[in-house]
């Protein structure tokens, strides 16, 4: 039985609540023995035993043995706002295949899929002040520049290993953090504004790099009334405000161009985040938390004039790294090009189209 698939019959067990003895015997298995042995590798499993195992963990054979799909061992963060429960299901597992196939296809390629994200030193007790300092640490630490809204991407992909999938998300959903195994993966809906899936990837990388001491939860919600919860995503929001607008670049920006009149003060805030590529609401309270801006006179400006349109530009579908390792899967027959199309959820057209805008080489002539 391959590793995988034993893998997969653990996780599966411990997600249904069963215990060994419970399974082995719906699979029909002498002992409980008999099942940690399956699980560890020391035994096989027949034809039969699976398909029993199957029934009994609600799924099928398929679906233990199938690689291009995750069962049981994608643990997903999701941000969201009144998406229904059902829906969010369907898009994770949806998801969850488009993460299956890298990490199968990374791993068939010889490439690395060992996220080299390291854990920093915050819990639920920092302040907001140590959130910001670390987000900095982290964007000198990576050298992510001074715009680092415009280097994130690249640098969580060539530097750690993570993966970042810009995806068109179903109504309500931001952004997510997955962890597989070692593999870690952040999706961004790209058809939000720039600012905002800028400050949704920071959001995530925050969760990702606090995983261990601020486990998120599986679902991000709105108005959540935990007060622990609601302090976690308030410290990830107060890192990705440190590592997007360091305070070395708003103090160039505030000398080179200095504050207008509160009259004017809207207009000088978009113009700011527009050069450092986040949303005006961020800036602004930037601005407040450095003390540039005092809280009274940020509450007062209005920014409603100033939110992102409609024109702006969004990154091609998946990323360049996902459609590299898919091109060279079909180019060298691991997967069909029909079952690289279904997999991405888009016709042979449209995915010919999609490595074009990603600059990767189509490897299929239409």
């Amino acid at each position: 039985m391959h590793n995988l698939q034993r893998q997969r019959l653990r996780l599966l067990r411990e997600k249904r609540g069963l215990s060994q003895d419970a399974l082995a015997a719906a699979m029909e298995l002498p002992d409980r023995q008999a099942l940690s042995d399956i699980e560890n590798g020391a035994r096989e499993v027949s034809p039969e035993e699976l398909a029993r195992a199957a029934k009994a963990l609600g799924t099928t054979v398929f679906a233990i043995a199938d690689p291009l799909q995750l069962v049981g061992e994608g643990v997903f963060s999701w941000r969201q706002k009144n998406v229904p429960r059902h829906e969010l299901d369907a898009y994770e597992e949806q998801a969850g295949r488009w993460i299956a196939a890298f990490r199968y296809l990374s791993q068939k390629k010889g490439d690395p899929v060992n996220s080299g994200v390291r854990q920093i030193d915050l819990d639920h007790r920092s302040t907001f002040e140590d959130a910001q300092s670390q987000g900095e640490s982290i964007a000198k630490l990576m050298n992510l520049g001074e715009i680092p809204a415009q280097t994130l991407s690249q640098a969580l992909e060539n530097l750690l290993d993570t993966v970042v999938l810009y995806v068109d998300a179903i109504p309500g959903v931001s952004g997510a953090a997955c962890r597989v195994g070692a593999l870690n993966t952040i999706l961004v809906n790209r058809n939000e504004p720039p600012g905002r899936r800028a400050f949704d990837l920071a959001h995530e990388f925050f969760h990702l790099l606090t995983w261990h001491s601020m486990p998120p939860h599986h679902i991000d919600e709105a108005g959540r009334g935990d007060y622990k919860y609601k302090r976690i995503e308030q410290l990830a929001d107060n890192f990705a405000a440190g590592l997007l607008m360091p305070a070395a670049t708003i103090q160039q920006i505030v000398e080179h161009h200095p504050l207008p009149k509160e009259a004017e003060l809207a207009a000088w805030i978009a113009a700011a985040a527009r050069y450092m590529s986040v949303s005006p609401q961020a800036m602004l309270w930037r601005l407040v938390n450095l003390g540039h801006v005092s809280k009274a006179a940020g509450e007062r400006v209005s920014l409603e004039r100033e939110r992102s349109g409609p024109g702006d530009s969004k990154p091609p579908l998946f990323g360049r790294r996902f459609l590299g390792v898919l091109s060279w899967a079909i180019d060298k027959g691991e997967i069909s090009v029909r079952r690289a199309a279904a997999l991405t959820g888009v016709s042979v057209d449209r995915l010919a189209s999609i490595f074009k805008a990603n600059e990767v080489a189509c490897p299929y002539e239409l």
